[in-house]
């Protein structure tokens, strides 16, 4: 069978899979027991195969393998996950959060990935695996970025206090693009030759960053003034595929600019501006819902896809010591982070006491970072005896995002609830929403 027939079948797997968990638990959020569930079925396949029977486990991973994870996900469905996010982005809640979401995309993605990188360069001299600082700047680059699939959903049911709200949903959008420019800049010194000078390393950087975000501007407005111009509501839904299809592939293979943020970009404007001014009234009822169901179900395979990452991962006895160092390190990083600047920004306006405790363990990793680390390449680059480096990195972020997703985004709902009970701003809480945001 050929890549197309593996995905139809996991596609089918994954929504059965969701069908099932939510009947057996509907309070558990669908992404996490996808998630779960994909997981423990790679581990028993792996203990089939281990004791000699059925070796399905060998079959596993030849699909696993020849699906590529990270195209799948880096060059394509991460375009429709992110503009589908975007599109439910407020703009005037985006406006009265802009200073907070700009700089924990920005100051607090890099200070992460610094923390991220120094602790592990120092933790592996300490155990006798001595890692190059680039490698484990790689890793600290991947996996900073917050991915809050499951808990921005929960914030939304739970009607959260809207500012922590638009906080972590914003944010998430726009680390994603953020973090994958800064991946491709420390990537590009790793292994593609890039002088590491500053001058350099900022060229890179902001082509890619500014490059995305202009780029995204043109799209969105070239989409605007495409549906404006037609009163056919399904030719206009229509016209916004070709905004993470072919927009999508541009900025990232034609331009070399970041496809990420361009989405981010243009989701937000067609969200916000042609929603009200471009699409016709009927458009304007299905435009959430056809987007909704997009979201879901490649949320739904992307999950499934991670619990079967397990099979693609190599585990020596460095990388399960790094793989326990990595979750207390990242999550130190995240909350030094965003520590830093939320002293600052209190000088100027209140903020709800649960606010850094919602942010740091609702700051998420999923599919991002785990494409990111399948993206390095094998037998490249080598520690301690002949180690590979993609091995010992692929193994740390698997247990990070592992973590995050089943123990982080299962327990952050108490957090939510107190967050509701000592709000300092009075707010009114966001109503729950239809519209889900990204992977």
């Amino acid at each position: 069978m050929g890549i197309y027939a593996y995905i139809c079948f996991l596609s089918a797997l994954s929504i059965l899979l969701g069908f099932i968990t939510s009947k057996i638990s509907a309070q558990v959020q669908s992404t996490i027991a996808i998630t779960a569930a994909a997981m423990v079925g790679s581990l028993l396949l792996l203990l089939l195969g281990f004791l000699g029977w059925f070796n399905l486990d060998h079959i596993a991973i030849e699909v696993m393998e020849q699906i590529d994870f990270k195209s799948f996900l880096l060059n394509g469905i991460l375009g429709f996950l992110l503009f589908a996010g975007s599109l439910g982005i407020k703009l005037p809640l985006l406006k009265d959060q802009k200073w907070e979401i700009a700089i924990f995309a920005l100051f607090s993605t890099v200070a992460s990935t610094f923390i991220v990188g120094g602790f592990i360069y120092f933790i592996s001299n300490l155990i006798g695996l001595p890692m190059d600082f680039i490698y484990c700047l790689l890793f600290g680059a991947l996996i900073s970025p917050n991915d809050p699939i499951a808990v921005i959903a929960i914030i939304k049911n739970l009607r959260a206090p809207k500012r922590i709200a638009i906080q972590v949903e914003g944010e998430s959008l726009f680390n994603d693009g953020v973090g994958l420019v800064i991946f491709v800049t420390v990537f590009a010194v790793a292994f593609g030759g890039q002088e590491a000078t500053f001058s350099g390393i900022m060229g890179l950087f902001l082509h890619e960053a500014i490059g995305g975000i202009l780029f995204g501007f043109v799209l969105g407005f070239i989409a605007h003034i495409l549906i404006s111009s037609t009163d056919d509501g399904s030719l206009e839904i229509l016209l916004t595929l070709t905004i993470p299809t072919a927009g999508f592939m541009f900025a990232n293979n034609f331009l070399h600019v970041s496809g990420a943020l361009a989405m981010v970009v243009s989701g937000i404007m067609i969200g916000n501006w042609t929603r009200h001014s471009g699409f016709s009234e009927q458009s304007q009822r299905y435009l959430d819902h056809f987007w909704e169901m997009i979201d879901h179900f490649l949320n739904a395979l992307l999950f499934f896809l991670i619990g079967f990452a397990l099979l693609l991962i190599d585990f020596s006895i460095y990388g399960i010591i790094l793989m326990i160092v990595a979750v207390p390190v990242c999550l130190a990083a995240r909350y030094a982070s965003l520590w830093l600047p939320l002293q600052v920004l209190k000088k100027f306006r209140t903020y709800n006491p649960y606010t850094l405790k919602i942010m740091t363990w609702g700051g998420l990793r999923g599919g991002l970072a785990l494409a990111m680390a399948l993206s390095i390449p094998a037998k490249t680059a080598f520690v301690g005896d002949g180690i590979d480096v993609k091995d010992i990195i692929l193994v740390m972020t698997y247990s990070v995002v592992m973590f995050s997703i089943l123990v982080q985004g299962s327990t952050v709902e108490p957090m939510i609830r107190k967050s509701k009970a000592v709000d300092p701003n009075k707010e009114e809480y966001l109503q729950p929403s239809n519209q889900n945001t990204h992977h």
